[in-house]
């Protein structure tokens, strides 16, 4: 009898371990999900497309205050949502001397192809090769990581000479993040898309900016905390205390940001 029960167990566990391999994607990427308030646009976005190495077009919003002398923001978005959804952060770049250029990734806002790791950091390396095709020089762009968007923005980031990174919400690796969430299943060997940022992050060389609230309930402080301590310097922190996963874009966010990018070289 109990040679049965734990038959049953194991196959019950086994099951879901299953389950969780081949749903893994489905899981971890969400472009249709709308998670943000529905804000409507205040600056001025011109709608561009951007063509990856595999042929892929992406949608992307670009605006250019002045291209000589200003900093260009690369923005990579979370895994969840469309370019919409990050209205309310974009609009708060027009009160800082700064272009940008908003990226969706394959499979979001639209686009074809299916996300995966090597499928996004594709897409950021395209997005940094249009940037760069209109005249805007590595060491004026900076990448800006949100959430997943982080796991890309450190890949990229790896020994290259750009103005500046500002990571939002940064998790230590998405193995870390997947055995928090599954504590009793072998995530690490399980996990096809790892984006293990800590392994990455000795090897960027520019400025850094963390901001992390502490009260985010889907990626840990401590993992943004880890990050900082890890990073080179300079390096710079927001660390607030009411914030969750969502950041209060407010005056006093959007001003280290603004102070971050004035203090560049």
């Amino acid at each position: 009898m109990i040679t049965i029960f734990f038959s049953i167990i194991i196959l019950i566990y086994l099951s879901i371990t299953t389950i969780l391999y081949f749903s893994q994607r489905n899981l971890l990427y969400h472009p249709s999900e709308n998670n943000y308030s529905d804000d409507q646009l205040t600056v001025t976005i011109e709608k561009v497309k951007i063509t990856t190495e595999d042929n892929l077009e992406l949608l992307a919003w670009y605006h250019e205050k002045d291209i000589i002398n200003s900093k260009t923001i690369l923005y990579l978005h979370g895994n969840a949502g469309s370019l919409e959804n990050r209205i309310h952060k974009i609009n708060n770049f027009e009160n800082i001397n700064i272009n940008f250029l908003l990226l969706a990734w394959r499979g979001f806002s639209g686009n074809k192809g299916q996300p995966n790791e090597q499928g996004l950091y594709k897409d950021a390396k395209a997005a940094i090769k249009w940037l760069n095709k209109k005249g805007v020089k590595d060491q004026n762009i900076i990448i800006y990581g949100e959430s997943l968007g982080t796991g890309i923005a450190t890949e990229i980031a790896q020994n290259k000479n750009f103005a500046g990174i500002i990571l939002e919400a940064p998790f230590t690796s998405m193995v870390d993040m997947g055995q928090k969430i599954y504590p009793i299943f072998p995530v690490k060997f399980l996990l096809k898309d790892k984006y293990e940022s800590k392994n990455k992050i000795k090897n960027i060389k520019s400025p850094i900016l963390v901001l992390h609230g502490r009260k985010d309930k889907i990626v840990p402080f401590y993992m943004g905390e880890k990050i900082f301590e890890m990073a080179n310097s300079p390096k710079f922190k927001y660390f607030t205390d009411l914030d969750d996963h969502m950041m209060n874009f407010d005056e006093k966010l959007v001003n280290e940001i603004d102070l971050f990018i004035k203090n560049l070289n």
